[in-house]
């Protein structure tokens, strides 16, 4: 894990406010980000994804997909959901969505490392975004369902459309999928629909097995 500073603490040279030198602080240490990497390919199959480039896809999912979704959400909120609740992963690490010992104590990681992240800010920016993140976790909002939903849409799309490779390498099966992407579907029908069509067409090509003993 990277450390929560630069090498050189070069701000505390600047005489800065306390405020801004805590705010660029943040900044400075949220550029880990770009180093946390996922299992999810990049289309071109090149390589993984990091939680930087998650982050940045989904917000624009958001501007290009909202007219899929119920137009009372307030959009702007989902986008600040989905900037931030990747974030303490820079300290918990990316939890594989279908690693069964991995996500078993996420929880538990993931809330340390929010107090570690967000400790960093101002106060009321500290209670603002913490409140974004456990917003997002608890799921129970409008906003925060169509911030999941899109959570789990990016990886969906990128895994049939990488041919499944690395569902194939997890040994993934499509009922686990199915259970996972659920929530898309009871965020929007349209786009529900569209993560039924590829799962099925996944199982049909071959890239998800429908086996639960191989």
């Amino acid at each position: 894990m990277s450390s929560l500073k630069p090498k050189e603490n070069t701000l505390s040279a600047l005489s800065l406010p306390s405020r801004m030198e805590a705010q660029l602080s943040f900044i400075c240490a949220i550029d880990a980000l770009k180093n946390v990497w996922r299992k999810t390919l990049l289309l071109d199959r090149s390589r993984v994804e990091n939680d930087a480039e998650h982050s940045w896809e989904m917000a624009t999912m958001v501007l290009v997909l909202s007219e899929y979704f119920d137009q009372k959400t307030n959009f702007s909120h989902v986008i600040k959901m989905l900037l931030l609740h990747d974030l303490v992963e820079i300290y918990a690490g990316d939890s594989y969505a279908y690693d069964c010992n991995a996500i078993a104590n996420q929880q538990e990681r993931e809330v340390l490392a929010a107090d570690r992240l967000f400790g960093l800010l101002p106060t009321a920016q500290k209670e603002e975004f913490r409140e974004l993140w456990e917003e997002f976790e608890a799921r129970q909002t409008n906003e925060a369902q169509v911030a999941r939903a899109i959570d789990r849409f990016q990886p969906l799309m990128h895994s049939y459309l990488t041919g499944g490779k690395t569902w194939k390498e997890h040994n993934v099966k499509a009922n686990a999928v199915r259970n996972l992407m659920s929530v898309i579907g009871e965020a929007s029908h349209a786009l529900g629909e569209v993560a039924e069509k590829m799962i099925s067409d996944a199982v049909n090509r071959g890239f998800l097995n429908t086996s639960e003993t191989t």
